[in-house]
């Protein structure tokens, strides 16, 4: 099979686009070209040639009907090879991963690293320093280097292979963290909190399955020697708090906050009132009681 995109300059889409067919499709003779004849004879073509035609395996967007999302964001090449190759790539980059929830790791990957780049490579959003884009594009050769591009590029794709199985990987355990709080929300006997038995990110499973009501997840540290009472914000990346802990416990300490709560072991509560934590489940779990008092005697709630 020989796969084929254009030679030069290269960028975060056409780096990640063969990093995606390489790894979905195995061994392939892979040309960087923009001789017609060779991208004429080629079996899969990306970010190269004018056209965009899956049927025919071609995924260029550098043209004037350029192929677009449903929301009108217009795609990269890596958005095209996603679509139609990312599923293959995560069986590969995660063999375990199940059908359950092969679309939603899919679906995550998509909406997040490979929209990134679909919108800086077609200015949508700039690529800053510190961007994935610019830094993908930092490995083409300076002015004075010996370095040829398509060398430069075979060390660009590496490291955009290990960003891209280390993300695939983390959408995959996000998944699995998202079954295991929804099961851990229908077994309370209480909506308004949940008790994880390990450390894991509950937030999307809290917005994504629209648990309302819930104030409180308690969960413990990675070695289970502290349990945390942590509560839950209006809306995801937000500081706040549906319900914020009493304001005689924050700020305080040990001895002191163990006091203010009741507890026997308290470790401390956070200035702020949005975590509080206590070296047993059942204090963590007392906490959460005790602030959903106070919120009910104060009118919170």
């Amino acid at each position: 099979m020989k796969v084929v995109t254009h030679s030069g300059t290269f960028h975060a889409d056409d780096v990640f686009a063969s990093t995606v067919l390489r790894v979905a499709l195995g061994d392939f003779d892979f040309i960087r070209t923009r001789d017609p004849a060779l991208i004429a004879a080629a079996d899969i073509v990306f970010d190269v040639g004018g056209v965009y035609d899956p049927a025919g395996k071609r995924y260029d967007h550098h043209m004037r009907d350029l192929p677009r999302r449903e929301d009108g964001t217009p795609y990269s090449s890596v958005g095209l090879i996603w679509r139609e190759y990312g599923r293959q790539a995560l069986d590969r980059f995660v063999p375990e991963m199940g059908d359950d929830t092969r679309e939603a790791v899919w679906q995550d990957i998509d909406g997040g690293l490979i929209l990134t780049i679909d919108l800086a490579d077609n200015g949508v959003s700039s690529a800053c320093p510190g961007h994935l884009a610019f830094l993908i594009e930092a490995f083409n050769p300076t002015w004075d280097s010996t370095q040829t591009y398509d060398e430069a590029f075979a060390e660009a794709a590496d490291v955009a292979h290990g960003i891209l199985q280390r993300a695939c990987r983390q959408a995959y355990a996000e998944a699995k963290a998202v079954s295991f709080v929804t099961a851990a929300a229908r077994e309370t006997k209480d909506p308004r909190m949940i008790v994880l038995d390990r450390k894991l990110p509950w937030e999307k499973a809290v917005f994504d399955g629209g648990l309302a009501d819930l104030l409180f997840v308690i969960y413990p540290n990675e070695d289970s020697t502290s349990w945390y009472c942590r509560t839950i914000p209006p809306e995801p990346n937000s500081f706040g708090q549906r319900l914020s802990l009493p304001e005689s416990w924050r700020g305080l300490q040990e001895e002191a906050f163990s006091k203010a709560a009741g507890i026997p072991d308290g470790v401390f509560c956070h200035p702020s009132g949005f975590i509080c934590g206590a070296r047993s489940r059942a204090s963590a779990i007392r906490l959460a009681e005790q602030a959903i008092a106070v919120g009910e005697q104060i009118g919170a709630i």
